[in-house]
């Protein structure tokens, strides 16, 4: 997987990998603060609208592992520039819909070029950087710190969109960013040569079916209502379907997911981390915004300002620290840190329950060290998920690090949400949610401080 001479280009790619990062994460918030006006042009019911992002999480969540072993058969680059066309073209008819209908099925294409688009860019950035670890860590830096410029862009894009144009530019404005990117990536990123194998149609339907029944379980449970019988049946029918793939894949001399794949040094644990992050972080993000909002009373412009300065921390300590911070102590002892500094943080924003606060006294130090806790765990967990794996499974490998991190967001969502619901009957919703938050956090650290070696260094593909 290594090359013997560093592609002089890599610089140049990875900006356009963060590009498209920036893009993947900006499609998942940047229509929020437009629903409303959704709503009053194509008359959605309150329970439809949910589904505008719906469509778009059960699509990308369940369709990420067979975009990574996509990318693997046919190859990273050219998996990439598909994936970026259906994400294109999705965004076009999404701004052009005129009905419900149309809007929903241009989401879940949104969702699969996304599924495609993720895995594929994240192996690319491994083969550009697997010979020099501290590159590498630099390179997932930066790699990071679009992610979290993506999540806070598209809550501060979506209000100026709304307020002065209108909410079809919520989807228009990935137009121009997708052809450029298509137009950068024959020129910037390597070609790589496919791996043989075979995708698996059956083996891909059972995980694909299994993981989106699983999210669309989550997603649409009544709040507070975890333990209905729909949702037990939902989740019984997807435990199931991954039973029957996981049979199938130990039978098969080519499977889509090979289980060997989970002997690699860390790649278990690293997956494990990765859910619970992200079913620790996305509740953070998320109840954060509702009290910025609905509690202090600022306006969606007002709270995207205000989540500013924890982004710019992110991309910051991403960029400049976390590379030697792994290089001076290896991954374990940042991952649990991290990991600790994140559970505080959110026990500090629970202290302050449903009434008002200072923004600068209460809420931004919380805000902050959650950015340092974030900052040091992204990275190591990625490459700890990532660095056992043979060069043939990189793209198996990234495709399932980034399913992990999705169905753990959304199912820490969903029971941070019931929690809460279940806490609003007492008049304060977020206290629960934070410390629900900060229990899970807790849950990760001592994941990684029993699971993880006592020293690890950040080895590459190329070095297994």
């Amino acid at each position: 997987m290594s090359q013997t001479i560093p592609n002089p280009r890599r610089w140049a790619a990875l900006a356009l990998l963060c590009a498209a990062q920036f893009i993947v994460i900006l499609d998942t918030s940047i229509v929020g603060v437009a629903l409303p006006a959704v709503q009053a042009d194509l008359g959605f019911s309150d329970a439809g609208l949910s589904w505008i992002f719906n469509a778009y999480v059960i699509a990308f969540g369940g369709l990420l592992l067979m975009g990574g072993k996509v990318g693997d058969v046919l190859g990273p680059r050219r998996v990439f520039a598909a994936g970026f066309a259906v994400l294109t073209a999705a965004s076009l008819v999404a701004g052009l819909a005129s009905s419900t209908s149309v809007l929903l099925i241009a989401r879940a294409l949104q969702g699969v070029g996304a599924a495609l688009i993720a895995p594929a860019a994240l192996t690319i950035l491994m083969l550009l950087f697997s010979q020099n670890p501290k590159e590498l860590g630099r390179a997932f830096g930066f790699w990071g710190a679009a992610a979290a410029a993506g999540g806070t862009a598209g809550v501060f894009l979506g209000g100026v969109v709304t307020e002065w144009l209108d909410w079809p530019w919520t989807f228009f404005i990935n137009v121009p960013f997708g052809i450029a990117v298509l137009l950068l990536t024959g020129v910037l990123l390597p070609a790589v040569q496919a791996a043989r194998g075979r995708i698996g149609l059956l083996d891909g339907t059972l995980v694909t079916a299994a993981i989106g029944i699983a999210v669309f379980a989550v997603v649409t449970a009544e709040a507070g209502d975890l333990l209905q019988l729909t949702t037990l049946l939902l989740i019984a029918a997807a435990a199931g379907l991954m039973a029957a793939f996981l049979v199938l894949q130990s039978r098969r001399a080519a499977p889509l997911l090979p289980l060997r794949l989970f002997r690699a040094p860390g790649l278990s644990s690293g997956n494990l981390i990765m859910a619970l992050l992200g079913a620790a972080w996305i509740p953070l993000w998320f109840f954060l915004n509702l009290y910025l909002q609905e509690v202090l009373g600022l306006g969606a412009l007002e709270s995207g300002l205000a989540l500013v300065p924890m982004t710019l921390l992110i991309m910051i300590l991403m960029v400049w620290a976390a590379g030697p911070v792994i290089g001076r102590f290896g991954r374990k002892a940042p991952m649990v840190l991290g990991l600790l500094l994140l559970a505080s943080s959110l026990f500090l924003l629970a202290r302050l329950g449903g009434e008002p606060a200072s923004y600068w006294i209460d809420v931004l130090p919380a805000t902050l060290i959650a950015a340092v806790g974030m900052s040091l765990v992204y990275i190591p967990t990625t490459i700890t998920a990532m660095s056992g794996a043979r060069a043939e499974d990189a793209g198996l490998a990234s495709g399932l690090v980034n399913t992990t991190y999705q169905t753990g967001s959304a199912l820490g969502l969903a029971v941070v949400v019931a929690v809460a619901a279940g806490g609003a009957g007492g008049g304060d919703a977020y206290g629960p949610a934070f410390l629900s938050g900060a229990a899970i956090a807790l849950i990760a650290a001592l994941a990684a401080a029993t699971l993880l070696p006592g020293r690890t260094r950040a080895r590459t593909i190329a070095a297994e």
